[in-house]
Parts: structure tokens; C-alpha cells; sequence
């Protein structure tokens, strides 16, 4: 699986040259797979999962809006306990792979009840349903999602390999985010029969299929290293104060979850836009499909890009320009083209292909200096953390949107209120605008470069050579 890599049968060696680290496109795509799957579920739902809830579930904007904040915040609470555990597994066929097996079936049957269209009933009810089945693939969804993203740092050791893995990650991220907003309802329009309605149970049955399939690949094709077997020796509690100390964590943690924190808002209010402020929601899966898919051409661009530059850089670049975009976001109205529309989406999106690839090359970085400071591998700890930040953040910001929405009165098949229609121009344009300066901010202080990761990997490998001398 590692091409040219002799990889050490006695616990602890990890003197690999990491230069000849370099990954078959076999694996690289059967991991990207992973992603696609993970990304094809949490962006069905935050694309339509609202507008579900409140146009066909009919369930109150606010109620809809806390049916996912509930989901998420229990999603979000499990990961780090479910990469700690992941860290802790003594399992001879490994610490990571074993789950996405396990979870891979209750990932997709979950995704499946999520559309039951329950009919007319009181809104408690409905409620609760939603929330459970939400609640049940949330953690389906940690099991599989957490160990897969733990194994990023040991499929490479190379700081631009890693950088190139999460490109195809991204890239098998972004067809599902096409996937979602293209297809799904099209999809639920095509099974709702000759009435011309839509069927969201279908939609839902077959979508979960093509969740559940690709985790067959990526369990046959990734590899975990004997050299970081070894069970991590400190507590959870331990491990979570390791994280909150390390300065260059907190930075990156940052940055990363204001950035997605505008996805999220960008999702979760695009249909909106288009309905109500916009008036052309014909528009809406074109437009959000073109800027998906220029985020899926430019990743070649930035892949480029970050062969000579550092990864922060990289990072400030893209973001910056997806800051005036948003700018722009907010100031479209219904006498813009649908040209000027389109361009808007193509440029958003790529700016957002920077945000969704570099952080996590990022993180697999500050693992390695994490080991060379405390002797252990944490991955599991670092990416359940970072998952879990990320999601809470996401789901108290789409939740608020919700809430939000209701307070400016916003009126379920009606013309809208001036005060719900400006809401909603803010959820798309400023509010999103105003993360990405943050994530801008904390950006800067970002001190770990590729000349400090060479020196951080080439102490390590000293390291390791010192113990087999021994």
C-alpha cells in the first residue's frame, strides 16, 4: 500500500525516508471514497434537511432548526470520545479500520429514516422522531467518520503528500456536496410519480445505498502502521488538556471552524435566498452545482500552489478572496442576470476549495509535533476534537439561522416580510463574511511551516533510530 515503503515488523520503528512516501492513486482514491460518503449525508442534510422539516415535515422553522442542533450536538460531543477510543483499541486488525466495518451498514439504514414523511401530527411528535433518528445517525456517522480521518497522518508522513491526499479527499468530498444539491431533489421529483410531487423516502432509501457501499473500499484499501499500534497511555481528561495547551491547535481549530461555519450558513440558507429573495429557486441546484464543481477544477490550482508555498499561505490567499465574494453575496438581488449569479457561485467556489483541503493537511502536521513533544500519537484524540468543534460550532450556527428566520417572521408558502427577507440576505452574505475574517485573524498566528515540520520529522526519525540501536 505504501509504494516503496519498508515498513518496520518490530513496535516503534517508524524510520521511513518520507520523501519516498508517495501514495498509489488506488489508495488515494479508494480513501477519498470515504469522504464522498461522509460528505454526501452531512451535505444532503444541511442543504435540504431544514427546508425538509419545514416544507414537508411541517414543523416551525425554530423546532426544525433545534432538530439538527440536537443531532449535531450529540454527533459533536461523541467524536472525541470516539477518537480517543479509536486511539485506545488494542485490536489485532488495528485501531481505526475495525469501525468503519462496524458502522458502515447503521450509517446508511439511519440516513434512510431521516426522510419518512410522517403526515399530519402534532408537532411534539414529529419532533422527536426526527430528533432520534437524527440523533442514531449522528453517532452511525461518528463510528465510521472519526477513525477514517485518524488515518490521514499514518497513510503518509510527507508534509506535501499530505496535502495531496487531502486534495483527493477534498475532491471525493466536493462530487458528493455536487451530488447532494444537484441530484437529491431531483431525484426525490423523479420518484415522486406522475403527480410531479416529490418522494423524499425514496430519495432517502436510495441515497443510503450509495453511503453504505464505498466503505467496502476504503476498509480493503487503507493500511494502519505497526510502528503506532502502541495504545495511547494517557487518560481522556489528560489528553484533552495536552490539546487545549497547544497554542498552534487552537489556532488551527479556529480558523478551520469559522470557515465552515460559512459553509454550513451557505448551506443551510442558499434555497432560501433563491425562493424568497432571489425569486428564481429554479436556479438554485445549477448555480450551487457550478460552484462546486469550480471547486473541484481549482484544487489542481492550489495543489500547485502549495508545492511552493506554505500551507498557511495558501490558506490566507484563498480565504481572502472568498471574503469578497461574500461581499458581493450580499449585495445581489433579484434584478442581477442569472449570469451574474452564476459567476458569484463559481467564484465562491474556489475560494472554498482552500478552506475544505488545507486545514486537515494541516492537522496531521501538528500531530507529528505533538509526538515529538509527548512521545504518543493522539490522532484519533486531535481529529475527534477537531470534529467535534467543528460540528458544535455548525450546528449552533444553523440552529440560530433557524431562529433567526422565525423572530424576523418568516411565513411558511407566503410572501415574505421585509424584516425575514433582510435576515435572510445577512445568513447568506454578511454573517458568513464576517467568519471568514475571523478565520483570517487566527490564520496569521499560525506558526507550523514546512521548514518547521522538516525539522520536527527529521527528530522523530532520530528518534526512532536512537531506539533501535538500542
Amino acid at each position: 500500500m505504501y509504494n516503496g515503503l519498508a515498513t518496520a515488523s518490530c513496535e516503534g520503528q517508524r524510520l521511513e525516508n518520507a520523501s519516498a512516501e508517495r501514495l498509489s492513486a488506488r489508495t488515494k482514491l479508494a480513501y477519498a471514497l470515504g469522504d464522498h460518503s461522509l460528505n454526501l449525508s452531512l451535505s444532503t442534510l444541511s442543504i435540504f434537511y431544514l427546508f425538509f422539516l419545514t416544507e414537508i415535515g411541517g414543523i416551525r422553522p425554530g423546532l426544525a432548526g433545534f432538530v439538527l442542533f440536537v443531532g449535531r450536538v450529540v454527533d459533536a460531543l461523541a467524536d472525541p470520545l470516539m477518537g480517543r477510543l479509536s486511539d485506545r483499541t488494542p485490536w489485532k486488525w488495528g485501531r481505526r479500520r475495525p469501525y468503519l466495518a462496524l458502522g458502515a451498514l447503521p450509517f446508511g439504514l439511519s440516513f434512510a429514516l431521516l426522510w419518512v414523511d410522517l403526515g399530519p401530527g402534532p408537532q411534539s411528535e414529529k419532533f422527536l422522531f426526527y430528533s432520534g433518528v437524527y440523533v442514531l445517525h449522528s453517532l452511525a456517522s461518528t463510528v465510521v467518520g472519526v477513525p477514517y480521518a485518524a488515518l490521514l497522518p499514518e497513510l503518509t508522513l510527507d508534509y506535501q503528500e499530505r496535502t495531496t491526499l487531502s486534495v483527493w479527499r477534498a475532491a471525493g468530498s466536493t462530487l458528493a456536496i455536487l451530488l447532494a444539491a444537484v441530484l437529491f431533489r431531483r431525484l426525490a421529483h423523479l420518484l415522486g410519480g406522475l403527480g410531479g410531487g416529490y418522494d423524499y423516502t425514496r430519495a432517502g432509501l436510495v441515497t443510503a445505498c450509495w453511503l453504505t457501499l464505498p466503505w467496502i473500499a476504503v476498509y480493503a484499501a487503507t493500511r494502519e502502521r505497526p510502528g503506532f499500534q502502541r495504545p495511547s497511555a494517557t487518560t481522556f481528561v489528560q489528553g484533552l488538556a495536552v490539546l487545549t495547551r497547544n497554542r498552534v491547535y487552537r489556532r488551527l481549530v479556529g480558523l478551520y471552524v469559522c470557515s465552515r461555519i460559512t459553509m454550513d450558513l451557505i448551506g443551510a440558507m442558499f434555497l432560501f435566498w433563491f425562493t424568497y429573495w432571489i425569486c428564481r429557486p429554479e436556479d438554485f441546484e445549477f448555480t450551487l452545482g457550478l460552484l462546486l464543481f469550480a471547486a473541484a477544477l481549482s484544487l489542481p490550482f492550489w495543489l500547485r500552489l502549495s508545492a511552493h508555498r506554505d500551507k498557511q499561505t495558501v490558506f490566507l490567499i484563498g480565504t481572502s478572496f472568498w471574503l469578497l465574494v461574500q461581499c458581493l453575496l450580499f449585495g445581489a438581488g433579484p434584478g442581477w442576470s442569472r449570469d451574474e449569479i452564476l459567476l458569484l457561485g463559481v467564484a465562491a467556489g474556489i475560494g472554498f476549495a482552500v478552506t475544505d483541503v488545507v486545514p486537515w493537511s494541516m492537522l496531521a502536521d501538528v500531530i507529528d509535533a505533538d509526538e515529538l513533544e509527548t512521545g504518543e500519537r493522539r490522532e484519533g484524540l486531535y481529529f475527534g476534537t477537531f470534529s467535534f468543534l467543528r460540528k458544535l460550532a455548525g450546528a449552533s450556527a444553523v440552529s440560530l439561522a433557524g431562529i433567526g428566520l422565525e423572530l424576523a417572521g418568516f411565513l411558511k408558502d407566503e410572501p415574505q416580510p421585509p424584516g425575514a427577507l433582510f435576515a435572510i440576505r445577512l445568513l447568506v452574505g454578511v454573517v458568513p463574511a464576517g467568519f471568514l475574517a475571523l478565520a483570517l485573524w487566527m490564520a496569521r498566528g499560525y506558526t507550523l511551516s514546512r521548514e518547521a515540520h522538516a525539522r520536527i520529522r527529521a527528530a522523530l526519525d532520530a528518534r526512532a533510530g536512537a531506539q533501535l540501536t538500542r
